[in-house]
């Protein structure tokens, strides 16, 4: 929707409150901006609301620079939604909920203390009544899909994610409960795949167990997509036999680097053997294995490209997902790498599929064409491509042959999106000042 097709609609319904939010993070920001300022633009007396990850960790900037931003909802916004709801109901003042930041009357910025994590997520549910036509949905070549999530947060603490931060700990929902959900999205909408939207899904063996055996006794034609550490995979090898059975179709494991020493810096606490080793145990139990690799985390030379293209070859995995490092102001990475050249300045690109970072060894372009290469060499090995046209499982093949289909249309779209508009190099802004202009929403 266009800012005119959003206004229309927001005039129609006279709202007294609007709020947007995203579960992903800074690329969506620009996105949120565009819908308040189009809801203010067309109710000036609606109460404009932003929530999710970006705006809890720059709540302070938004409200400073953004006057159609009434309020921001740090943390997670179930609860805190309610409350706040509920005190403009009552005509109360905002000071009273917990986990809200806003502008008061006398134009200052307020931020409330925050809110409690939610301890039961069984008690709070996902309004799939409010989807109006499911085959806006689609993913996998399957038909409607879902996106699902069984837990929230991670135990682990790797220093370029802030999930761990945003989520304060691993909580769960109850595996049976969950898996009747999915099996009635299923009898209900005809939803046959499900993205468990998990930091960690596998972070208890025992709930994970309990949630895949649930699945497999609702018998419904559902196929799965989890992200997963490898290291967990290695772990729960005595499961993998049972997540066939309950639908698993394909795992993203983020190796994030096959670099050895790089692994420890950033805390990742996995190692290049039990990476490979996930990969081949995948294999063994029929599910498609897509590795997701980074490059960025140090300012790498040419060896170290050629070196990770030979080392993820070596891998062999069905799929490659070969993204840029995306630092995030509140995570310990970014404090750690604070001189490092920004070179895109359009929050929108800061998706992980776009070069942030200057290296000082190679150029933007360069390293655009090994990253490229990467992926050319990896989905275009023998062995892949064997797997593509001869896969022994028909329906893995008719997968593997969607999948190839759109990250070719996605590979080829970005290749010529870095001819037409390449990131600027001539910029001599470190991410600290990065960081510190995004206080007024950086430019």
């Amino acid at each position: 929707m266009g800012r005119a097709d959003i206004e229309k609609e927001v005039t129609k319904f006279q709202p007294h409150i609007v709020m947007t939010g995203h579960s992903g993070s800074t690329p969506a920001h620009p996105a949120c901006l565009l819908v308040l300022e189009a809801a203010r633009s067309a109710c000036p007396d609606t109460l404009a609301v932003y929530g999710g990850v970006y705006p809890t960790y720059h709540a302070k900037d938004i409200l400073s620079r953004h006057s159609f931003v009434d309020a921001i909802v740090r943390g997670e916004g179930e609860a805190v939604a309610l409350d706040l709801v509920r005190a403009v109901a009552d005509g109360a003042p905002l000071d009273g909920v917990k986990g809200l930041s806003f502008r008061s009357a006398e134009n200052e910025f307020r931020e409330n203390a925050p809110a409690l994590v939610i301890s039961d997520l069984n008690l709070w549910r996902v309004g799939w009544e409010l989807i109006e036509d499911w085959d806006l949905y689609q993913c996998f070549g399957l038909g409607r899909a879902a996106i699902v999530q069984f837990s929230r947060g991670c135990p682990h603490r790797c220093s370029y994610c802030g999930q761990y931060q945003f989520w304060s700990k691993w909580r769960y929902r109850e595996p049976k409960a969950v898996a009747a959900e999915i099996a009635w999205l299923h009898r209900q909408h005809g939803v046959n795949f499900v993205d468990l939207a998990d930091e960690n899904p596998t972070s208890s063996k025992r709930l994970w167990r309990e949630f895949l055996q649930a699945m497999a006794d609702e018998n419904v034609p559902v196929r799965l997509f989890a992200t997963i550490r490898a290291t967990d995979i290695v772990r729960d090898a005595d499961l993998l036999a049972l997540m066939k059975k309950a639908g698993m179709i394909c795992v993203l494991m983020g190796i994030e680097t096959t670099d050895a020493e790089t692994l420890v810096s950033i805390r990742k606490g996995s190692t290049v053997r039990e990476d490979q080793k996930a990969v081949e145990l995948l294999r063994e139990h029929g599910i498609l294995s897509m590795l997701g690799h980074i490059v960025g985390f140090e300012e790498e030379r040419f060896a170290d490209y050629a070196r990770a293209i030979r080392q993820v070859s070596i891998y062999d995995p069905d799929l490659v997902n070969a993204m840029y490092v995306t630092p995030h102001r509140w995570s310990d990475w970014a404090a750690e790498n604070g001189e490092r050249k920004v070179i895109q300045k359009d929050h929108a690109k800061w998706d992980y599929r776009n070069q942030l970072l200057a290296s000082r060894h190679l150029s933007a372009k360069a390293i655009f064409w090994l990253v490229k290469l990467m992926e050319l060499v990896v989905h275009a090995r023998p062995r892949a491509l064997w797997r593509i046209l001869f896969h022994k499982d028909r329906e893995l093949r008719a997968h593997l042959r969607w999948c190839f289909r759109f990250s070719f249309r996605v590979w080829r779209a970005e290749v010529t999106e870095f001819v037409r508009r390449p990131p600027d190099e001539r910029t001599t802004l470190t991410l600290a000042e990065w960081f510190g202009r995004a206080r007024g929403e950086a430019k």
